[in-house]
């Protein structure tokens, strides 16, 4: 599955137009957040995307209005790679494929922003959708005895999500995917079943992965025009 074929295909015109834009502006926000963080100014995301700060902020009010939008569109991506695994006839190839698709797309790299902005209404809708997706894929792997039976959703995406940030010292492109191929491999075959060790520590909490998300007492915002 590639990146390019969780993209909506479908519109024509000026909706089309924008939703192109936004994926583009998109890929340029998880490349400066996932090397930079949450206080990453906007501008380098404009640089990055080839668009002026100005059209950012023509479509957007301000910068917490874009990186809401921004989350949305990740998660309406991994939503998509979650229907290609629940519609795989195999449902560890369904779990490998999502999983790999959402390295690819590095959907965890907006991770950052967690705690820095506000949630909106659809933000946590489209979460709570995108659990429930994972949930069912993991229990699908689960019931055909191919994934390890210590294996929580959470633990795939805090997978994910560590699989999307950037290695400290910049590699060449081709080396980082081959890199990062190589490890995802790796960390597939260290969910299969049967398992050897029995996983340590407790499973991850929902709670607190949700809670992350709630906005913390000041400090610098990222709601400015920086």
């Amino acid at each position: 599955m590639t990146f390019r074929s969780l993209r909506p295909q479908s519109g024509h015109g000026r909706q089309a137009e924008a939703r192109r834009n936004d994926l583009v502006v998109l890929e340029a926000a998880r490349d400066v957040f996932a090397a930079q963080g949450a206080d990453a100014p906007i501008s380098a995301v404009a640089e990055r995307a080839g668009v002026g700060i100005g059209t950012l902020y023509r479509r957007y009010g301000s910068k917490t209005e874009l990186l809401q939008r921004l989350c949305v569109l990740a998660m309406d991506q991994a939503l998509a790679a979650a229907d290609h695994a629940l519609a795989a006839t195999d449902p560890w190839d369904g779990l490998c494929g999502y999983i790999k698709a959402c390295v690819e797309l590095r959907s965890g790299a907006l991770a950052a922003l967690a705690g820095q902005i506000e949630t909106t209404a659809e933000m946590r809708g489209t979460a709570r959708q995108s659990m429930a997706r994972l949930a069912e894929i993991v229990a699908r792997a689960h019931a055909g005895s191919r994934l390890r039976a210590d294996v929580t959703p959470l633990d795939i995406t805090w997978l994910i999500e560590q699989f999307s940030r950037r290695p400290p010292d910049q590699l060449d492109p081709a080396e980082e995917r081959n890199v990062r191929s190589r490890l995802v491999a790796i960390a597939l075959d260290g969910l299969r079943a049967p398992a050897g060790e029995v996983l340590p520590g407790r499973p991850p909490s929902r709670s607190r992965y949700v809670n992350r998300w709630s906005p913390r007492v000041p400090g610098p915002s990222p709601a400015g025009r920086s």
